[in-house]
């Protein structure tokens, strides 16, 4: 089975962004309307933007400690990102390593053209072959559906509401409240944090739309889904044996792994990155009855 676009999902993806792009205007309207000092929180947050869009694969491999390798290096891993590559159509990435107990895999990058695929050591000896290459498509899925530019774009807005909420509270701290404009200053501050929580809510939805996505990806450019299930069920076990304190030093980049390394502190399923492993499951056990015709 080839590439296939999963028309529902597509549909849920336009319609949080869709919902982004109304909240934004209304956004924008409130804070002109009550005279803020707009644009340069405007020009902060495209600067944020633009250095999360361009930088983002150096920040990534910088906050988690994972390596570019060199050709040699590991010549069995590169193998199989180039054979995925082929399946996938997609030029060949930059591959990384990273030394970590936490079975996890990670692609970050703005473009098919500017991309790194990474793992952990302990993925490659916690899953057979069939498997890596299931976790490894469905970071090339992430690639493919060019999903750092989505979240790039669709965190905007709440980077904006984040700015003015932090701006507030640093003029309060060093008495400039009055010189913000009374009322009118606090009306902002309260629209900016109900901005921010429904802009954060609908970016989490959207996190977990592209991980559905990109489990399907997988499947289609291995054409084995049954491999990223077994893959998932690993992982998921593995980490609940995995030490806090590791998984607590990668908490950060939750965000870009296939399964996210809590550590006890993220309890609901709304505020989260991924959807529920059954949940996933479900998904690829659907590409698998396409596939098969069952």
């Amino acid at each position: 089975m080839e590439w296939k676009r999963d028309w529902g999902l597509t549909g849920r993806v336009w319609l949080t962004m869709f919902l982004l792009f109304i909240l934004y205007l209304v956004f924008m309207t409130i804070l002109l309307a009550f005279g803020a000092g707009l644009w340069l929180i405007v020009v902060l947050a495209v600067g944020m933007g633009f250095v999360q869009y361009f930088f983002s694969d150096k920040l990534v491999l910088w906050s988690t400690g994972a390596r570019i390798l060199e050709e040699d290096e590991y010549p069995e891993l590169h193998r199989t990102v180039e054979k995925l590559c082929k399946e996938a159509d997609l030029p060949l990435p930059k591959v990384a390593i990273m030394q970590s107990p936490v079975p996890n895999a990670f692609a970050t990058g703005r473009s098919p053209k500017h991309a790194v695929v990474a793992c952990t050591d302990s993925i490659m000896r916690l899953l057979n072959k069939d498997e890596l290459e299931a976790v490894l498509a469905h970071e090339l899925a992430h690639v493919k559906n060019r999903d750092i530019l989505t979240m790039t774009m669709a965190s905007f807005i709440a980077m904006i509401a984040s700015m003015i909420m932090q701006s507030f509270f640093f003029s309060a701290m060093f008495g400039g409240r009055n010189r913000e404009g009374g009322g009118g200053g606090i009306i902002v501050w309260i629209v900016s944090i109900i901005v921010y929580a429904a802009s954060t809510l609908l970016i989490l939805a959207l996190s977990r739309y592209r991980e559905f996505a990109a489990d399907r990806g997988s499947a289609y450019i291995t054409k084995n889904p049954r491999a990223l299930m077994s893959a998932l069920s690993k992982i998921s076990g593995r980490m609940e044996v995995v030490p806090v304190e590791a998984k607590a030093k990668v908490e950060g980049a939750n965000a870009f792994f296939i399964i996210p390394a809590l550590s006890g502190n993220t309890i609901m399923e709304l505020f989260s990155t991924h959807p529920p492993l059954e949940k996933r499951l479900a998904n690829l056990a659907e590409v698998d009855a396409e596939m098969h015709g069952y």
